[in-house]
């Protein structure tokens, strides 16, 4: 009788991992046909990968491209973990008066659109001389309100009585900062490293606006620049796109238990 209850909920489950699958599913098909069979709507496999993919390495700059994304996009993990750890950490485990009204000015930077800070970062970077480097890229995005948000809120499981007995052996605070809380915040780092990654790496208007030399593009770039064209290539096209969901699939897959773990605020 209870698996009888269960059959509706199966069944949608089941509608929607289709929906969500398909367009995965179309992207590998459509990068093994050409551009008439896209255009017809073909859901099958074809025999034109190869050619697609000659076409995709003579025509474009992939792994410069494919080179830049990975540069960029691992800069700015490395770099906003350490910071939006030591910030988030720093505010749920030292009490200050005045943190909490810090806290919420910091918060209210995620209610101004991006597009709002384009024009005076731009001028910013550019005045710099960092157009076109991997810290004109990565400086905008080093601290976020949401990821200092999710390292305080999940430091609220860190146990402090580690802290007051590492500060009674004589280590510093960095020391416990770097050996203890680090270590016990895994999941949370690799939750914030998936989704950090996955925003750099798929960024496609501030690389737009601060990376005006091609030698400098990502693969978000490249593809925009291949669907631009008077006539376009959809088989090489979607073979583009497929390399630039690979890298992004990969790391997800890795670390899925430990994302899950990271956002439900688990402590190892």
């Amino acid at each position: 009788m209870i698996q009888r209850r269960l059959i509706p909920s199966y069944i949608v489950l089941v509608i929607v991992s289709i929906f969500s699958v398909f367009p995965i599913y179309w992207m590998l098909t459509a990068a093994t046909n050409n551009t008439a069979d896209v255009a017809r709507g073909k859901m099958f496999f074809g025999a034109e990968a190869m050619i697609n993919f000659n076409k995709l390495l003579k025509g474009t700059n992939l792994w410069q491209s494919m080179g830049n994304s990975f540069k960029y996009a691992l800069a700015q993990t490395v770099l906003c973990l350490l910071v939006c750890s030591l910030a988030g950490y720093g505010f749920e485990l030292y009490h200050d008066k005045g943190k909490d009204l810090l806290f919420g000015i910091l918060l209210l930077g995620m209610m101004i659109p991006g597009v709002a800070t384009m024009i005076p970062l731009f001028r910013m970077m550019s005045s710099m001389k960092m157009l076109n480097t991997v810290w004109g890229f990565v400086l905008p995005a080093v601290s976020t309100p949401f990821m200092i948000m999710m390292f305080r809120q999940n430091s609220r499981n860190f146990p402090v009585d580690i802290m007051e007995a590492a500060r009674i052996d004589g280590l510093s605070e960095l020391g416990i900062f770097f050996r203890m809380f680090m270590p016990v915040m895994k999941a949370t780092y690799a939750a914030a490293a998936v989704i950090t990654f996955m925003n750099a790496w798929n960024s496609y208007l501030w690389p737009r606006v601060v990376m005006t030399d091609n030698k400098a593009q990502t693969m978000p770039i490249l593809i925009a620049n291949m669907a631009n064209g008077y006539s376009v290539d959809y088989g090489m096209l979607m073979m583009g796109v497929l390399f630039s969901t690979f890298p992004t699939l990969i790391i997800f897959f890795v670390l899925q238990k430990q994302f899950a773990e990271g956002i439900t605020g688990s402590v190892k």
